[in-house]
């Protein structure tokens, strides 16, 4: 018997969240929780603080998003969660919630690759939005977040191949690290965003690392450092120019975004696209993925804000389609921290 209706979960780092996917791929229930108030006074994620707030703020979760779309745990089929990469204790939290309601309700229970949800997350439909009907694989995927920045060849379910990655900071680490030195609030990135539309991208000439290379690899170390060390010799210039310093820092990172998301369509020969991760919320980088899709006659999908950042739907999605081709975790799934160097998501 297929599986229709699927509880997911996820708590990979410092959001909390559930929600309910079905067959339709359909999101019948989403609800998250943000832990930015909390890390914000460290300008970034404490992993104790993280997990102790999963703990508190996940059960209550699960029963609201339960009660709103008026579900009883008779009519779910199976439950999903983040079990890697991730913090581990955060993992930790999420795997054992999941196997204690797996076993308590009697449900099947899949263990599902956070990267591997991000990836299939605009294949959702939410809201007013749904992918196109004959969108399908094979595709180039972008996941491009705080902690990934990678490329890759998505051939099938289960099938990638990994065509480019960050070899030392994630685009949205390099967001973040410069907010942070020019004063805004964590996360930063939306912060930047916000202040980019009013400045001048020629304003600061930033670098864009391995744009001469034929690789499809990303480097954000250089960027970082080379902002970190404008600021730190003229500091004035983080009040007097933070428009202009923000909209020059975005414009490098989404350059190389897309420049590079162009030779991976080039590489593998495809004409589809998924950018995905929190990263892909930013609205210049949007912007530019509309411009150049419309030019290279390219379809590129981009899902809703609330399925960019780390969400349970998109869990769920995968969840239920592992589900439906007969896998199962057993009770002893256990979260992992970072990938094998074997795996590539």
């Amino acid at each position: 018997m297929p599986f229709d209706l699927v509880l997911a979960i996820e708590t990979s780092c410092d959001d909390t969240s559930v929600a309910l996917v079905n067959s339709s791929r359909e999101v019948v229930g989403l609800r998250s929780v943000s832990q930015d108030d909390v890390h914000a006074p460290f300008g970034g994620v404490i992993p104790e603080l993280a997990c102790r707030n999963h703990t508190m703020k996940l059960l209550p979760l699960v029963n609201e998003v339960l009660s709103q779309a008026g579900v009883e745990w008779d009519s779910i089929d199976g439950i999903a969660v983040t079990v890697k990469p991730g913090l581990i204790g955060s993992l930790l939290v999420g795997v054992t919630t999941a196997k204690t309601l797996a076993f308590i309700y009697d449900k099947p229970l899949i263990g599902v690759n956070h990267i591997e949800g991000h990836i299939h997350a605009p294949f959702l439909k939410f809201g007013e939005y749904s992918p196109p009907a004959d969108f399908d694989y094979p595709f180039v995927g972008l996941c491009v977040s705080g902690g990934h920045t990678s490329l890759y060849h998505v051939k099938s379910l289960g099938k990638y191949e990994l065509i480019g990655r960050t070899l030392d900071d994630a685009a949205g680490e390099a967001f973040d690290k410069f907010g942070k030195q020019i004063g805004l609030g964590y996360p930063a990135g939306r912060h930047i965003d916000d202040l980019a539309k009013g400045g001048n991208v020629a304003a600061f000439d930033f670098p864009r690392a391995m744009m001469k290379k034929g690789d499809l690899n990303f480097s954000f170390s250089g960027l970082k450092t080379s902002g970190s060390m404008l600021v730190k010799k003229d500091p004035s210039i983080a009040e007097s120019s933070k428009s202009d310093l923000c909209a020059s820092y975005q414009e490098a990172i989404v350059d190389v975004l897309v420049e590079k998301l162009q030779r991976g369509v080039v590489a593998a020969g495809v004409k589809r696209v998924v950018v995905t991760g929190g990263v892909s919320a930013n609205s210049r980088l949007r912007l530019r993925l509309e411009a150049w899709a419309l030019a290279e006659g390219i379809v590129c999908l981009v899902p809703p804000i609330q399925l960019c950042t780390d969400n349970a739907a998109m869990i769920g999605l995968v969840g239920l389609l592992r589900l439906n081709i007969g896998e199962r975790s057993k009770l002893t799934l256990s979260p992992e921290a970072y990938l094998k160097v074997s795996e590539l998501v």
